[in-house]
């Protein structure tokens, strides 16, 4: 009994907050993309007031509870250019559970960074495309690779997080017999699993490390010794390496999703710099690499 009270206290909270929503949707002014242009807005269960972002609380160079990552400041991007007042977030490690815990209980209306395809969550449109990387010391012979199949990798330690597309090519490649294995799914708040993985980069422990090209071009940024990134996308066979990334929002929220579409169609410059600000290796439907226009 105290379980089914504890849900029905549940639904009601949030039946009342969607009825608060449409009624704020429908007494707040007008701002810029501002949700309140129509039925389908006003019935969507997206707070009008302020910009209410799932996000993983220590998962640099993505999102930390101090605001620091570029999804952070992504987010105050789309606060402001949709009139809200501000961001809130609703915090989850982004593991298992992470979109049934925030976005579907309705913790939150948006998140910032999701693969286009996953079925967990209605996609937007990409807003940019990045692949696994192989990152190298500079002066490293392995400087020169451009894919796992190359020959000089025969005997190369490599570090993967382990279940990741770059090391199931590594094993198409018999490469993993050298490899060392960095855990995937895992306690952001405790456990760094691809930081250590860098350190033992800078160590000389391996020879090159297999990362997810936002967290490839965040750790070079940071190393004290120049390191070569070099994306994945000359991979002849085996998993796909690059992906389109959306933010996700809700099935039932179309309008949100076309008021998310505009932000990021008439501000995808702003967009690049701030993933060119975190290093993040963007890459265009061709694979060839986005860098800064001239200032």
């Amino acid at each position: 009994m105290p379980a089914a009270r504890h849900a029905g206290r549940a639904v009601a909270r949030t039946a009342l907050a969607g009825l608060a929503a449409c009624i704020a949707g429908a007494l707040s002014p007008h701002g810029a993309l501002a949700q309140t242009n129509s039925l389908g807005a006003d019935l969507e269960l997206v707070d009008p007031t302020v910009l209410r972002v799932c996000a993983d609380p220590d998962n640099l160079p993505l999102s930390n509870e101090a605001g620091e990552g570029f999804e952070n400041k992504i987010a105050d991007l789309v606060a402001e250019k949709t009139g809200r007042e501000g961001v809130t977030y609703a915090f989850f490690p982004q593991g298992v559970g992470f979109v049934r815990n925030t976005l579907r209980a309705f913790q939150c209306d948006v998140i910032i960074g999701f693969a286009q395809g996953n079925e967990l969550v209605q996609n937007t449109n990409p807003y940019y495309r990045t692949s696994y990387a192989l990152v190298v010391p500079e002066d490293s012979p392995l400087a020169g690779v451009t894919n796992l199949s190359d020959p000089i990798l025969k005997d190369a330690r490599l570090g993967v997080v382990a279940g990741t597309p770059p090391a199931t090519s590594l094993a198409r490649n018999g490469l993993i017999g050298h490899a060392r294995p960095y855990q995937l799914m895992v306690d952001t708040r405790v456990d760094h699993p691809v930081a250590d993985m860098f350190a033992d980069l800078a160590a000389g422990e391996i020879d090159g490390a297999l990362a997810w090209g936002p967290m490839a071009g965040w750790y070079a940024k940071k190393s004290a010794k120049p390191l070569v990134i070099i994306p994945l996308v000359h991979e002849d066979n085996g998993p796909r390496m690059t992906y389109r990334i959306t933010m996700g929002v809700r099935p039932s929220d179309q309008e949100w999703k076309r008021t998310l579409n505009e932000v990021i169609r008439d501000n995808q410059d702003q967009i690049n710099a701030i993933l060119l600000d975190y290093g993040v290796p963007l890459i265009d439907e061709q694979g060839r690499p986005i860098t800064r226009g001239p200032d």
